[in-house]
């Protein structure tokens, strides 16, 4: 039996603590976020629908993100044990020089809509991470914005190629001038992706004053607050920034583009030239023939074409037959420092984040964004440790086995 006695008070004392209030509600709420999961109830809980439907959506089933977000889910890890990891280095070379942690913040399009501070809060985080930051062609903020951002750290910029060509063109100067060491030119987008959660939203750029959006920001009116209060939205690229997101896209994206568009971008580039959107074996080997510096596995985030390839699952092949020659680099699909790990191992040089970033934007702004860089490094480094590797070259293919989930069928 076991022995009962009355509770004495001094002993009761001992077990209870009571926390500090934490008075700032925007640390409170950011310090209570453990994943980028969290992050990103956190941002719908604090951003319109149309806005954050447009960061969380993809292209019309959503088919594409699903799988590649599973894909990371179906992995195994193999550690190995009794190795001393009190301490790991988590620094990535890519393109020649050094990332602190072993992704990169990915370029997004209309970043100021999800929360005013936009690119700015991501170049400085990445800055202070000591990660590199990529503005994309479709970005709220210049070129020669986020380099005051971003002064000391590294900035790569993403091309559109645009049906008027010279637009594309004046940009990538602009890019070269403001010391930009890296350009993604994009090649998964002749037409937009049909995004249907925008077109049921009705979302617009700039966002409409309708009776729906109204609604929908009567319970976040900082939001609106700051959206009226900042300086009017402007792009990279566009002169006319009225219409749909659609119709902006396709105005912006040409169906002609060909390896004749490369020659002349590679030829006005002075720095580091990576494809962006390469999504079979076959693509990587060809572009890779024509001494390109680096190769994105992507699918736009499941943007572009549902059902595309999934870019985890091509790294592999792709990485043994081309790794040696160019950087390959993925993204689509990652949430966790795990994801991160698992595409080093498979031989990713560094990864793309880009949703993970926003929710942390739209949670928080740039101590938002500074919370999800700290999510993802604080995963990084605990699942280093935990597979007993005390550095990236240690990350073999022996570390990881993808689980077969999608087996296609045999062709008759």
């Amino acid at each position: 039996m076991v022995q009962r006695q009355f509770p004495k008070p001094v002993e009761v004392l001992e077990h209870l603590k009571f926390k500090t209030p934490e008075l700032d509600r925007r640390k409170a709420r950011l310090e209570s976020a453990l994943t980028i999961e969290d992050l990103r109830t956190i941002a719908k809980r604090r951003t319109p629908k149309a806005a954050f439907d447009y960061t969380d959506g993809s292209a019309e089933a959503e088919i594409s993100i699903r799988r590649a977000r599973q894909a990371f889910r179906d992995v195994e890890f193999h550690p190995e044990v009794l190795r001393d990891v009190a301490h790991v280095d988590t620094t990535a070379t890519v393109f020649g020089a050094p990332s602190a942690l072993p992704f990169a913040i990915a370029p997004t399009g209309f970043t100021r809509l999800m929360q005013t501070e936009g690119e700015t809060a991501g170049a400085g985080a990445a800055g202070a991470a000591g990660i590199p930051f990529t503005l994309s062609t479709l970005g709220t903020t210049s070129v020669e914005g986020v380099r005051a951002a971003n002064p000391d750290g590294r900035n790569w910029f993403q091309l559109y190629v645009m049906r008027q060509r010279e637009i594309s063109y004046g940009l990538v100067e602009r890019a070269a001038q403001a010391g930009f060491e890296t350009l993604f030119f994009t090649v998964d987008t002749p037409v937009a992706g049909a995004r249907l959660r925008d077109k049921r939203n009705g979302f617009s750029i700039p966002p409409q004053l309708t009776v729906r959006t109204i609604v929908d920001a009567l319970p976040r009116p900082w939001w609106w607050i700051d959206f009226l209060t900042t300086p009017k939205l402007e792009f990279a690229s566009l002169s006319d920034t009225g219409g749909t997101v659609g119709g902006l896209l396709d105005m912006a994206m040409d169906p002609t583009i060909s390896f004749d568009d490369l020659k002349v971008v590679r030829d006005l580039w002075p720095g580091k030239l990576a494809i962006k959107g390469v999504q079979t074996l076959e693509d990587a080997k060809r572009f890779t023939d024509l001494g390109v510096d680096g190769i994105v596995l992507s699918n736009h985030g499941g943007r572009q074409l549902d059902r595309a390839p999934i870019p985890f699952h091509l790294l592999p092949d792709v990485a043994r037959e081309v790794g040696r020659d160019t950087d390959v680099i993925v993204d689509t699909g990652i949430m966790n420092g795990a994801d991160v790990v698992a595409a080093i191992a498979l031989g990713a040089k560094t990864t793309l984040i880009g949703r993970a970033y926003l929710y942390g934007l739209m949670a928080g702004g740039r101590a938002g964004v500074d919370r999800a860089i700290a999510i993802l490094a604080d995963q990084v480094d605990r699942t280093m440790k935990l597979l007993g590797a005390h550095s990236l070259a240690e990350l073999e293919p022996r570390h990881v086995t993808q689980l077969e989930r999608l087996v296609p069928r045999a062709r008759g």
